[in-house]
């Protein structure tokens, strides 16, 4: 991975990171996380969950459609669990406990 690649994933990581702590809600960056083989193979730890966190150009431009007017997202690929995707603004309510 290129240097610029990974100075924006760190951004993206650190921007979350801070997102989310000035919402009061506990997060820590794990260090050199996409260099190290150590436990916790995470980017973030929010309370006692672990989160990774992907930051493209355009890769995820479907989600946002799909996700458009909506609160949730739930997609699935064969054999796959679902996953959920959802606004920050409604995961910081959802943690916070703000609904």
């Amino acid at each position: 991975m290129g240097k610029s690649q990974q100075q924006k994933g760190y951004r993206g990581e650190n921007n979350l990171r801070k997102l989310l702590v000035d919402s009061g809600i506990e997060c820590k960056r794990v260090p050199l996380s996409g260099a190290s083989a150590i436990d916790p193979s995470c980017d973030l730890i929010i309370g006692e969950h672990q989160a990774e966190v992907k930051v493209r150009g355009n890769g995820f431009k479907l989600l946002y459609e799909w996700l458009m007017g909506n609160k949730f997202l739930f997609v699935k690929a064969d054999r796959k669990d679902y996953l959920a995707v959802m606004r920050i603004d409604d995961f910081i309510k959802l943690l916070s406990g703000n609904n």
